[in-house]
Formats: structure tokens, sequence, C-alpha cells
């Protein structure tokens, strides 16, 4: 017992000396990747003369790679070390932004450029994979709401460097080529987060691959049926905390008189900010409370946020303060997501479940973002927001009803089981 007891100080002791902030460094490249494909390069491009739907063609290309990552995530539960993944990953991804620089900025280039871009948000996917698979082997229990929290923050971040910060270097610097490659190179720096973490064994893997595959599909089928496992899944597919309505900001400011400057601030640098601001409180919030608890009550506060900007004065500081309030908000229900995904998933094969997890979690992302769409040539902006808080709320019922019942199920088998052994 005492062996066991000193074993469990001694492995306590080497992951609370790893700060979650460690995280946020690594996650960077991942968000610059995402910024500097669908702002900085789409508005070289713009500029140079592409027509709108060829950029957005380009833009979409970037997506695809991240709505299909769950089914390559078993690769790095089941080959090469998790610092490996993440080494390659970064240089190849890096690459891939350094090559798209020196393309030129012209027509002819948009083919191969796609590819690229493809290729390195194919790449890229692997950095955020196994930054997911260092934060579930080596964060300690009571830390893992702060480090979603800090990974959260540095995706968006990095997405403000790579699209804010690219954009502003694009639009100084004499060529091109010297945006994507400032770019690169901050994305290799970023590999030295590593240095602070330690290559976690893997409790999966086999000397035969079929074996850790078989172990792979076993863990994940294990996680899934659990009572935590199947409450994720249901708060995957709730409609809250979606910030489904920060894609429609730009569209709605006219209703509240903001110009296209005030635009510009709340949806690019001070958008970004408040929401890493958000990430990093709702993390340490989920540290201290029942993760499930704290993220809907995050949704609800998310959902007051809306019903008070849809009640408020039509003027641009309140345009302002509401946008703000809601961005902090959401970045409490990002860190919260986090936080229950790394809880329930455990280790084992940690990526393949987080990435199957948060790929179910985009569903009711794009849902909303086309129901607001709906509602606001219905209702205008004030229905449009309504309608976010309403299926809030809604959410947080039915999550509710589903929880109890699962908890009556249970006290109910434990009863008869009671009664049986008696």
């Amino acid at each position: 017992m005492e062996t066991n007891n000193i074993a469990r100080t001694e492995f306590i002791a080497s992951h609370t000396s790893v700060h979650p902030s460690v995280f946020t460094l690594l996650i960077i490249p991942f968000g610059i990747m995402n910024g500097y494909a669908t702002v900085t390069l789409a508005y070289l491009f713009s500029k140079g003369g592409i027509s709108v739907d060829k950029v957005a063609a380009l833009v979409a290309a970037v997506l695809l790679p991240h709505i299909f990552k769950f089914i390559w995530a078993p690769l790095v539960d089941s080959t090469f070390s998790l610092k490996k993944w993440y080494l390659i990953a970064n240089f190849l991804s890096a690459l891939g932004i350094l090559t798209t620089g020196i393309l030129p900025i012209q027509e002819s280039s948009l083919p191969l450029l796609t590819l690229i871009l493809i290729f390195s948000n194919f790449m890229v996917t692997f950095l955020g994979m196994s930054t997911q698979g260092l934060m579930a082997y080596d964060v300690p229990e009571e830390s893992k709401g702060r480090a979603g929290g800090f990974w959260m923050a540095g995706n968006l971040g990095g997405a403000g460097l790579g699209g804010g910060a690219g954009l502003w270097l694009a639009q100084r610097l004499p060529e091109e080529w010297m945006v994507a490659a400032i770019l690169a190179f901050t994305s290799l720096l970023c590999c030295t987060g590593l240095f602070f973490l330690k290559e976690p064994k893997s409790t999966i893997r086999e000397p035969h691959m079929r074996d850790t595959y078989r172990n792979i599909f076993q863990d994940v089928w294990n996680t899934l049926k659990t009572k935590s496992g199947i409450l994720t899944m249901i708060i995957c597919f709730l409609t809250l905390g979606t910030g489904a309505a920060s894609n429609l900001w730009s569209a709605v400011a006219q209703d509240w008189g903001a110009s296209a400057d005030t635009v510009a601030l709340v949806t690019g640098v001070l958008g970004g900010l408040f929401t890493a601001l958000g990430c990093i409180l709702g993390g340490w919030i989920c540290d201290r409370i029942n993760r499930k608890n704290a993220y809907l009550l995050f949704g609800l506060l998310g959902a007051i946020c809306a019903v008070g900007m849809a009640y408020s004065p039509k003027t641009e500081l309140m345009y302002i303060i509401w946008t703000s309030v809601y961005a902090v908000f959401m970045g409490f229900s990002f860190a919260g997501f986090s936080a229950i995904v790394l809880e329930t998933i455990g280790k084992g094969a940690a990526v393949t479940k987080y990435n199957i997890y948060a790929s179910l979690s985009n569903a009711p992302i794009y849902f909303m973002i086309y129901v607001e769409g709906w509602a606001h040539a219905r209702w205008g902006s004030t229905g449009m927001l309504n309608i976010e808080a309403l299926f809030a709320v809604l959410a947080i019922i039915v999550f509710l009803i589903v929880q109890a019942a699962m908890k009556e199920r249970k006290s109910l088998s434990l009863e008869i089981f009671t009664v049986n052994q008696d």
C-alpha cells in the first residue's frame, strides 16, 4: 500500500509540474494554418483579381480534412509516438504554408494551391490530434478544464496570428513569400513546447497492428456505452454554446448602426481576445464544479446574452458591448466542451475518441447557423437572437430530462439487483 501511495505521489508530481498553458503553445500552428488560409490568402487572391466564388472554393477546400479527420485519427493512436507525429505534422504543414507563399498570385496557381492547402490541412489535423493525445495522457484529472481552455485559447490565438497578423504583414511587406515564411517559422518555434512534456506510454498498442486496432475499437466502444460517454454524445448534439450568432454579426450590424470598422474590430482582434479570455476562465471554472453542469450554465449565460442583445437599444455601443460579452461566453462553452470530452475519453485510444466527439459537435453549429439565418429573414435580428436563446433553453431541458432518466434507471437497476441478492 505504501509503495502504491509513493507511486501515485510521483505520478501526480510529474504531471502538476506541466502548466496547461503549454498546450496553448502547441496548438498555435493549428490556428495559424486556418487563419492564414481563410483570411490572409483569401485577401491576397481577391486583391489579385481572383473572383469571389473561386476564393470561396479555395476556402471550402481547406475545411475538407477537418470534417473527415476522425477517419484517420486511429493512425495517431496506433503508430509513432505523439511527439513524433507532432514534429512531422508541424514540419510538413509549415512547409505547406511556405510553398503557398512562393506561388504567384494568379488564377493559374489555384489548382496547385488548392492541393497544397488540402495536404497542409490534412497534416495539421495530425498536429491537433497529437496535442489532444498529450493532453489526455499528461494532464491530471483536476486540471483537464484548464488544459481544454488553454488549448482553445491557443487555437484562437493562432488563427489571429495567421489571419490578423498575416493580413497586416501582407499589406506592409514587399513580397508575399515573406508573410508565409514568418508564419511557417512561427509554427516551427511552437515545437519547443514538447520539451515540457514527457512522451506518454500507450495503453492500447500491441506488437501486431491487428491487435492494436482491436484494442482501439474496443476502447472506443467501452467509452461510448458508459453513462458519461452517452451523456457526452448527447452534449455533442445540443443546440447551446454553438456561437452560431457570431457568424452573423456582420449581417446584422446595420440594425445597430455599426460601422464597417466596428464590425471588423468585434469580429476580429477584439472578439478573438474576449473569446480566448473566456476559454481560459471557462476552463478554470470547469475544474471547480461539475463539468457537464458548467457547460449547461455557460450555454444558459449565452442564451441570456442573446436575449439581452435582442432587446437592447439599437446603438453601436450596445453592439460592441453585447458582441464582446457573447464572445466571452462563447469561450466559456468552447472550454467547457473540451473539458467534458477530456474527462470522458480518459486515456487509451484518446485521439480517436476525442475526434469522434469533436466531429459530431459540428452538427449543431451548422444547424443553428442555418436556423438563425432563416429566423433573421423572417423576424429580423431580434427574432434571430430569441431563436438562439430558445433552442439553448430547450437543449438544457432535454439534457436534464435525459440525465434524470438515466439516474432513475440506474437506481431502479440497483434496487432490482439488491432484491435478487436477498
